[in-house]
């Protein structure tokens, strides 16, 4: 016979009570997914989640993975989404991915089970200070109250919702809840079948609008300013491309759309992207020549170090930020208006006030076609002519060879620049994700299964051999979830973008303390996790292999071994052709 947890008696149906109607009402307001690591003091929490009709529960085995699984999951779906840790150090392995989601403005719900109170402080096991366990990196922390038999499921639900609105509320980020079980954890066989269904309405995820008078007094603004410039940084919302062409169309001005923001892919309003602004920027003549008058920034502070020199060049031009959280999102500070306001509402409330032809300049826009087309030319000359197997070419391999239908999710350091200037834009949408909040190389795979997982579709991960290393063990979520996985491993044997930074003229250190090879043979890990590796020799073979890898179920990992020195040197020559190509007839 199965006990109703809401007649429950006992301490440990008492608990599991308690969980239930917490996770029913994460269940009401949107959360689909969450991730459980073992362990026994997170008992309640771990069979409330695991027996609820409407969560796909996932265990997990090391916490730091499933907290990038997790984040990955919210960040392609943008629900909320939870893991569940014991007490301890267990819970403190959270901290990286939950730094990543509050800079990436993800929803992630940290759910960390306490020794209860009058064990801690006491040479308890596993109990160590968890109040504010993660500081300024969550938007809200609470202890919970422990579970007793007094209005435990009014409590629990509203503590629940109220974490929820917190999460979800622009900017979203995460949210860590610290529940202090005590024992005894586990409740009477046959107790744990089903825990109350979700009652109440799910919470809705407000759109912050525009005022009208100010909506006004920027379409005015902008007809006035013909050299307009639109700038995407990363962003998670699909929902921004259709708004921001419209705008840009009505407008008049070109977008520099990073390859993560969700606008540089699809089959409309492509003559109005600008994708190799990287590349093109580095020219003096260029990004001198090229002065706006206002720009519009929507998503995460662009990648390019060039863009960045750019907008920082022209501080003088009006420059606007877009961000529902308000904030900047400007290091430089050249920024002087921030506007709290939802993007796709934001590009709407601007078009009902652009119903006159704005004063564009239809050279201006032309000109950044113009010395992009030539960029882009000389670039895919070069990429062709480099038969040796070298990382530029690989995302122009990429845009190719991949289908709609995947998730393609980029590593830091030097895969994500190379995303930026050498995947050009295409007709094919294709959803692009990364970590970009804080930058870091750490739990890149975990969050690429994650994301993958979390929406059902194959996923294709760029990332290099450091930060392949550093989350080697995210790869057994793919095991066991069978997730469908192609990782595009670029293996320099080191941190290859410190030959692009000062620390490489210092040649008696560098190589020891910058670039740090391993000489690691990924195979027998890879093949230990239940993956096929393959390491082709030919840009023919590596096609080969990246289209079979898409046919194929379950991971697969793709190793293109490179030479670092080589890898710098081959940029270079990109950068000094198309700003010797640009020199020549610059088109103002």
């Amino acid at each position: 016979m199965t006990a109703d947890p809401r007649q429950a008696t006992g301490p440990a149906l008492v608990s599991l009570a308690y969980a239930g109607a917490f996770v029913d009402q994460l269940v009401a307001g949107g959360m689909r997914l969450a991730c459980i690591c073992p362990g026994s003091r997170s008992t309640p929490l771990a069979l409330a989640i695991a027996a609820h009709p409407e969560v796909r529960s996932i265990p997990l085995v090391d916490e730091r993975s499933a907290a990038f699984f997790a984040l990955g999951a919210a960040k392609a779906t943008g629900r909320p989404t939870a893991v569940v840790s014991t007490s301890g150090t267990a819970a403190a392995n959270f901290y990286p991915a939950i730094v990543e989601g509050l800079h990436s403005h993800t929803p992630l719900l940290a759910l960390t089970a306490d020794r209860p109170h009058e064990l801690r402080g006491a040479g308890a096991l596993q109990a160590i200070d968890q109040i504010k366990l993660y500081g300024s990196q969550v938007k809200g922390f609470v202890e919970m109250a422990p579970p007793d038999e007094v209005n435990r499921e009014r409590y629990a639900r509203d503590v629940a919702r109220q974490g929820l609105e917190l999460a979800l509320r622009a900017p979203a980020g995460p949210v860590h809840f610290n529940f202090p079980f005590a024992e005894p954890l586990v409740p009477p066989a046959g107790s744990t079948s089903r825990v109350e269904e979700a009652r109440g309405r799910p919470l809705p995820v407000r759109a912050l609008e525009l005022p009208d008078s100010e909506a006004s007094e920027l379409a005015a603004a902008i007809r006035k300013a013909p050299r307009g410039l639109i700038v995407c940084g990363a962003q998670e919302d699909p929902g921004l491309r259709e708004s921001v062409l419209q705008l840009a169309q009505a407008a008049g001005y070109p977008i520099l759309a990073d390859p993560l923001s969700q606008v540089r892919f699809g089959p409309s309003g492509n003559a109005l992207i600008v994708d190799s602004y990287d590349l093109i920027l580095r020219s003096e003549m260029v990004s001198a020549g090229l002065r706006p008058d206002l720009v519009l920034r929507f998503g995460l502070t662009p990648t390019s170090k060039p863009l960045l020199t750019y907008l920082e060049r022209h501080a003088d031009a009006r420059q606007i930020t877009v961000n529902p959280g308000g904030s900047a999102n400007d290091p430089l500070r050249v920024t002087r208006e921030t506007m709290a306001v939802d993007p796709p509402s934001f590009c709407r409330s601007l078009l009902r006030h652009l119903d006159g032809r704005p004063a564009a300049d239809a050279g201006w826009l032309e000109s950044w076609r113009s010395v992009s087309s030539r960029c882009r030319l000389v670039v895919d000359a070069h990429l062709a002519a480099m038969t040796e197997l070298c990382e530029p070419r690989v995302f122009a391999e990429l845009r190719e060879a991949l289908a709609e239908d995947v998730l393609l999710f980029v590593g830091n350091s030097m895969p994500v620049r190379d995303c930026d200037a050498f995947f050009a834009v295409r007709e094919p949408s294709l959803r692009s994700l990364g970590n970009r909040g804080v930058n870091g190389i750490d739990g890149v795979v975990s969050t690429a299964l994650g994301a993958g997982a979390a929406v059902d579709r194959r996923v294709v991960l760029v990332i290099g051999d450091l930060s392949f290393y550093h989350d080697l063990n995210g790869l057994l979520a793919a095991k066991l979830q069978a997730i469908d996985a192609t990782v595009v491993l670029l293996n320099n044997d080191g941190g290859g973008i410190f030959h692009f930074l000062p620390q490489a003229e210092h040649e008696s250190v560098f190589e020891r303390y910058f670039a740090t090879p391993t000489g690691l043979d990924f195979a027998p890990a890879v093949e230990m996790y239940g993956g096929v590796f393959r390491r082709p020799q030919t840009w023919p073979q590596v096609r080969a292999e990246i289209d079979e890898s898409l046919r194929r179920p379950g991971l697969t990992v793709v190793e293109i071994r490179t030479d670092r020195e080589r890898n710098a040197a081959l940029h270079r020559q990109i950068w000094s052709a198309v700003t010797e190509a640009l020199s020549a007839g610059l088109p103002f």
